[in-house]
């Protein structure tokens, strides 16, 4: 069964995006964009290095550059295990 999201973010995982310019594959000399947007770990990045692995193999369009960005949108100081709750009347 897959983890759901809140599960990765308390693994660590981020969110990942990243902008893809690739080359038409009929025109090489226009550009076009593709964004691509999934939970994953810093600093390696397995899941986007896969996707750029998977592209570079079944995509015709070559790519040109990738641009990304990452974050962690669940940090050490903003989530608390809550063992106990007071009641104040």
């Amino acid at each position: 069964m897959p983890e759901s999201d809140v599960e990765l973010m308390l693994k660590g995982y981020g969110l990942t995006t990243a902008e893809m310019f690739y080359r038409m594959p009929d025109h090489r000399s226009v550009l076009n964009t593709f964004v691509w947007q999934d939970y994953d770990l810093a600093p390696d990045y397995p899941r986007l290095f896969e996707f750029i692995e998977f592209w570079q193999e079944e995509i015709e369009g070559p790519l040109h550059s990738v641009r990304f960005t990452h974050r962690k949108l669940i940090a050490p100081g903003e989530w608390r295990n809550v063992t106990g709750e007071f009641h104040v009347h």
